[in-house]
């Protein structure tokens, strides 16, 4: 029997998260966006463990959902929310965010943003 999920963990999927990042990428600027990037391809990587994966999506979930402590509609500060709870789950899975997810994440912003 498949766990209940909890929290934000509801609010994710893949679909989801490329959604918002389509849609809100440039609103949301490049540093919460690589950052979401780099927790992305560490849920995708098959040698982070799954407490770290929980914690991932947790992380994007919250990102993902459209309810949070500060709406993302807001100028400037929409955001800020969503970045620390992005920077704790970074900071949590630290070890398992290796060179090459950075270099992925820092590729698909290059595509988004340009240099």
């Amino acid at each position: 029997m498949e766990q209940e999920k909890q929290g934000f963990e509801k609010d994710y999927s893949e679909d989801s998260f490329w959604g918002k990042m389509k849609k809100y990428a440039k609103a949301a600027g490049s540093e919460v966006v690589e950052k979401a990037l780099q927790l992305y391809y560490a849920l995708q990587d098959s040698n982070t463990p799954a407490w770290a994966k929980t914690v991932i999506i947790g992380a994007l979930g919250y990102f993902i959902s459209p309810i949070d402590a500060i709406p993302d509609i807001i100028p400037v500060v929409g955001y800020a929310d969503d970045l620390g709870v992005i920077a704790a789950a970074l900071a949590a899975v630290a070890i398992y965010i290796t060179d090459d997810i950075k270099a992925k994440a820092k590729q698909k912003l290059k595509e988004w943003f340009g240099e």
